[in-house]
């Protein structure tokens, strides 16, 4: 856990040693989709290939993921799997969309907060709005409904524990992105996401691209793409792996 044994020094001792890696959408839900392909598919494939990077070049991270096949899994149940394995990190993967324009490109790493524009609300609303296919979501989610702003608000007051560090975490996967994959990155933001909001760990959800630009979506499904992002996500982790255990 991040925050785990004490030392002789009577100091904790910080560890980065499990990561849940999400899979965005799944099963009935495709998410977001472009000519070719949905979000569901290249979200997996992300996943996966992040997996076993990690497990390659840091051996020492266990790697759990909330699905590998095409399974749906509820929101809630995506944090529950994080929490209930008590995992230092939680990164959500996903594909993002436009309906205004095919030229949008880029990546974004998002945190919980509260959302500063209308653009980043639409985000979060889309991506929470699967809860509709929930069974008893209303209860289940405490009254939350994913068309209404007043309850994105509600929801970006949640993980403010671990706002400091799931920044941090963020914001090396998009200079990862940047400076390194030489993706264009429109940068670190922050909306109330429901697949984050439980999660009791640093998390972020990653927005890898816009399936609604037709050049990206080619980028999204080739193989070579697909492990120059599961790299910069990699390296991101490393890096903030270090930097958290130099703490101690």
């Amino acid at each position: 856990m991040v925050l785990g044994s004490f030392t002789n020094l009577n100091k904790p001792s910080y560890k980065v040693d499990k990561v849940v890696i999400d899979a965005g959408h799944g099963g009935k839900d495709s998410g977001t989709r472009g000519v070719m392909s949905k979000e569901k598919d290249i979200a997996l494939e992300i996943a996966l290939e992040l997996g076993e990077i990690i497990k390659e070049y840091l051996p020492d991270v266990e790697v759990i993921y909330t699905r590998t096949n095409d399974d749906f899994i509820e929101l809630d149940e995506r944090s529950n799997i994080a929490n209930k394995n008590g995992a230092d990190l939680f990164i959500s993967i996903h594909c993002n969309a436009v309906d205004y324009s095919d030229k949008v490109h880029g990546t974004e790493t998002w945190i919980m907060g509260l959302h500063k524009s209308e653009t980043n609300l639409n985000v979060a609303k889309r991506e929470n709005s699967v809860i509709l296919m929930e069974e008893n979501y209303e209860e289940k989610y405490e009254g939350f409904d994913p068309n209404d702003p007043a309850s994105h608000i509600l929801f970006s007051l949640y993980q403010n524990a671990y706002l400091s560090n799931s920044l941090k975490l963020a914001e090396k996967v998009e200079y990862q992105f940047d400076k390194r994959v030489g993706r264009h990155s429109r940068g670190v933001k922050q909306a109330g996401f429901v697949v984050l909001f439980k999660s009791s760990m640093p998390s972020v959800l990653i927005e890898t691209g816009f399936l609604s630009n037709p050049k990206e979506e080619r980028y999204l499904n080739d193989e070579l793409g697909q492990t120059y992002i599961a790299s910069g996500i990699f390296r991101a982790i490393r890096d903030y792996k270090v930097e958290i255990e130099s703490m101690n």
